[in-house]
C-alpha cells in the first residue's frame, strides 16, 4: 500500500510537471491565443476563479496523497487532517461556482482612488491600511485583484481552521471535540459563505484576533501587533482592547500602543493623512443613514425599519439606538464581570473570561451589522457547548445556534434580524451559566465517546 501510494504520488508529480510545462510551451509558441485554444468560457463563471479553484484542489490533492505515502497521517492526528481537506474541499467546489462577488469592489475602488491621489468613496468604512496595502495590486485589474483576495480568503480559511482548533483546546476542550466541533461548525454556516462569497476580511479578522490570544501572555508583543493589525483592517476589534486593560497588563498595553500607532504611519508615508479623515468622515455618514437593510441586522436598521409605523423621526430612532447600545455595554459588562469573578470559561486569566462577551458587544455596538458579521460571534457561541447542562437552555442555545449560522440570509422582515437577537440570546446563557465552569455531562460523554 505504501509503495502503490507512492507510485501514485510520483504520477502526480509527473503530471503536474507535464501540464505546467505544456502550457509553457504551448504560450512560448503561440501566446495567449495558444493558451486560449484549451480553455472554454463557460457561462455564469468567472474563467480566473475557476483556474484557481482547479489548481489548489489540484495541489491539495498531491498533499493529501504526499502525506498518506509517507505515513503523515495516523491514528492522533487523523480527525484533524481529514477534516481540513474535507473543509477546503468543499468549499473550493462551492465558490468555484460562483460568478459574482461582492464587497472586493469595495477595496479596489478605494485602492483606485488612493493610487489616483483621490478622496476616499464613502463605500469604503475602514481604516486606510487595507485599501493602502490593495495599492500595489491595482495595476493587476480588476480580475487580477479578485483572484489574489479569493485566494488569500482561502488561506485565511486554512488557516482558521487550525487556529479555531487550538482556541478551543486552550480553553479546555479535548483535542478530537476541538476538531469535531470545527469541522461540524465550518461546514454549515451562512456568515462564513457569505464572507467567502463577499471576498470579505472577516477570517483574516479572525484569524488575527484568535493568534493575539493564542499568543498571550507568553508573547505580549505578537499579541498585541496581531490585535493591532486586526483593528486596522476592520475597526471593531478595538473593543477588544478592553479585556487586556482589566487584566492590567501594562507591558501588553504598551506593545500595542507602538503597534497601532507604528502600523497607522504606514498608510500616511504613502498617501499623507487625507485617507484618515475620510475614514472619519464615512464613519460619520454611516451613523446617518436613513433607511433600512434586511441584511443589515444592526439595532439602528431594525429601529429604522419601525419608523414609518409608529411616526418616529430619525434624530428620535437615534436616541432610541443610543440608548439601546449604551445598555448593551451595562449588560456586557455586567456579564464580563459575572464570568471574571466566577472564572466561567478559563482559569487562566480575566482575558480569556472577558472575549466571549466583548465579540457580542463588537459586533452588536456597530452602526452596521451585515449577516457575515456573524463569524465574529463564533467563540462566544461555541464556548458555551462546555457550559449549558440544562435541557431548556440547550433548546434556547440550539435556536439561537440556527438563526445565526444554519438559517440561509435572505430579506424578510422579521426574521432577518434573526442575527440580532441571537448574540443577546447567548449574552443571556453566559449570565445564567456562569457558575457551570465544570465539564458538563455532555462533554464528558461525548469526550468518551470519542475515545472509544
Amino acid at each position: 500500500m505504501k509503495n502503490s501510494l507512492r507510485k501514485t504520488f510520483h504520477i502526480w508529480l509527473g503530471l503536474t510537471f507535464l501540464i505546467i510545462a505544456s502550457l509553457i510551451a504551448i504560450y512560448l509558441r503561440n501566446g495567449m491565443d495558444g493558451i486560449n485554444l484549451f480553455i472554454q468560457q463557460w457561462p455564469l463563471s468567472d474563467l480566473s476563479i475557476t483556474l484557481a479553484s482547479t489548481s489548489l484542489t489540484w495541489m491539495l490533492f498531491g498533499v493529501l496523497i504526499y502525506l498518506l505515502a509517507n505515513e503523515k497521517i495516523n491514528k492522533d492526528n487523523v480527525w484533524l487532517v481529514a477534516g481540513f481537506f474535507l473543509v477546503l474541499f468543499i468549499y473550493l467546489n462551492i465558490f468555484r461556482e460562483r460568478f459574482r462577488y461582492g464587497d472586493y469592489h469595495y477595496y479596489l475602488e478605494a485602492a483606485i482612488a488612493l493610487a489616483n491621489g483621490q478622496t476616499l468613496p464613502d463605500t469604503y468604512l475602514y481604516l486606510p491600511l487595507w485599501a493602502t496595502l490593495l495599492q500595489f495590486i491595482v495595476p493587476l485589474g480588476d480580475s487580477g485583484v479578485l483572484v489574489t483576495l479569493w485566494i488569500l480568503n482561502i488561506i485565511a480559511l486554512s488557516a482558521f481552521y487550525f487556529l479555531l482548533i487550538q482556541i478551543l483546546k486552550r480553553y479546555n476542550f479535548s483535542k478530537n471535540l476541538a476538531v469535531i466541533i470545527t469541522i461540524l461548525f465550518l461546514l454549515i454556516n451562512t456568515p462564513l459563505l457569505r464572507t467567502l462569497g463577499f471576498v470579505q476580511v472577516n477570517l483574516l479578522v479572525m484569524d488575527l484576533i484568535i493568534l493575539s490570544l493564542l499568543t498571550y501572555p507568553k508573547n505580549n508583543f505578537l499579541s498585541a501587533l496581531t490585535l493591532a493589525l486586526a483593528v486596522h483592517l476592520k475597526t471593531s476589534p478595538a473593543v477588544l482592547v478592553l479585556a487586556f486593560l482589566l487584566e492590567f497588563n501594562w507591558k501588553w498595553l504598551f506593545w500595542f500602543a507602538v503597534s497601532f500607532i507604528l502600523i497607522g504611519l504606514f498608510p500616511i508615508a504613502i498617501n499623507g493623512t487625507y485617507p484618515y479623515f475620510d475614514y472619519f468622515n464615512n464613519a460619520f455618514l454611516l451613523t446617518q443613514i436613513p433607511d433600512t437593510n434586511f441584511h443589515d441586522t444592526s439595532f439602528d436598521s431594525f429601529l429604522r425599519f419601525l419608523n414609518p409605523f409608529f411616526g418616529i423621526q430619525i434624530e428620535q430612532t437615534r436616541i432610541i439606538v443610543l440608548f439601546l447600545k449604551v445598555l448593551l455595554l451595562i449588560i456586557t459588562l455586567f456579564v464580563m464581570y459575572k464570568n471574571i469573578q466566577q472564572k466561567s470559561f478559563s482559569q487562566e486569566n480575566r482575558v480569556f473570561n472577558t472575549i466571549p462577551s466583548l465579540f457580542i458587544l463588537m459586533t452588536l455596538a456597530s452602526p452596521i451589522v451585515w449577516d457575515h458579521h456573524g463569524m465574529f460571534v463564533t467563540l462566544s457561541f461555541l464556548l458555551l457547548i462546555k457550559r449549558i447542562e440544562n435541557p431548556n437552555h440547550w433548546l434556547i442555545f440550539i435556536f439561537a445556534y440556527f438563526l445565526e449560522f444554519m438559517l440561509p440570509s435572505f430579506d424578510f422582515f422579521p426574521w432577518s434580524y434573526g442575527r440580532l437577537i441571537a448574540p443577546l440570546i447567548v449574552l443571556w446563557l453566559m449570565f445564567v451559566t456562569s457558575k457551570n465552569n465544570d465539564p458538563t455531562s455532555f462533554i464528558n460523554i461525548t469526550n468518551q465517546y470519542i475515545k472509544n
